[in-house]
């Protein structure tokens, strides 16, 4: 067990379930969590991980960034998808092993289950057929992530747990109304219906102003913002 000054970080920490892992940890009377944006640490940095596990030395960490979105932004940024949650994952994870982590916890999701695997699903569904294409390359780093865990713990017999959460929504989460999940999506969706309905332009104006609609992940082929576990992390 933790003691409750142990130094857990929690990667995503301002993202849906980051943030909502970093309150429950201080509400059961962790006192040393760490937490980094995506301008202070870049995750697909290698060197720079690395710089900041030398310097922390954590003794838990919580995996909970990703390069996310919904339908749409799986299907535009494919390449993206696969790529930034592979390498965040990787960095993270040895780094954590290079520096003597032995507990930590790697968020998932249910997508790395198949798309036709019989309901209720079961653990054992797993790589049995083939994945949902809107989302492949998101389940697949996923399921990479999962299998890293796996084989560290039988390899170096460590405590690395993998979870895979279902669909969330909460606070925190990104209400962009092209890259978000499907629940925000509506939610705000149906919040702006009400206010053209009741004649709110001010309000109108506010929200599209906190949350542009033309707001784009990509910018002269460069990615322009991250969307850290659900939300932006800049």
């Amino acid at each position: 067990m933790l003691s409750k000054d142990s130094k857990i970080y929690v990667a995503g920490h301002r993202g849906l379930v980051g943030s909502a892992i970093w309150k429950n940890l201080e509400r059961r009377g962790y006192t040393n969590l760490v937490g980094r944006t995506h301008k202070e640490l870049d995750l697909t940095d290698q060197y720079a991980v690395k710089r900041f596990f030398d310097e922390e030395h954590p003794d838990a960490v919580v995996l909970a960034a990703a390069f996310v979105g919904g339908i749409m932004a799986n299907s535009l940024y494919r390449a993206d998808f696969i790529m930034m949650n592979m390498k965040m994952q990787c960095n993270v994870i040895s780094e954590a092993y290079a520096h003597g982590v032995e507990k930590l916890l790697f968020l998932g999701s249910t997508c790395i289950y198949p798309k036709n695997a019989p309901q209720p699903m079961k653990e054992d569904c797993l790589l049995t057929s083939e994945l949902e294409y809107t989302n492949e390359e998101y389940a697949i780093a996923k399921i990479a992530g999962l299998k890293m865990c796996e084989s560290y713990n039988l390899q170096y017999g460590t405590n690395y747990i993998a979870v895979m959460p279902t669909n969330l929504y909460g606070p925190n989460d990104n209400f962009h109304l092209e890259n978000s999940h499907v629940m925000p999506a509506m939610m705000r969706k149906v919040y702006l219906a009400k206010l053209i309905h009741d004649g709110e332009w001010d309000m109108i104006r506010k929200d599209l102003s906190n949350r542009p609609v033309g707001a784009n992940i990509k910018e002269n082929g460069e990615t322009a913002r991250y969307v850290i576990d659900g939300n932006s992390d800049e």
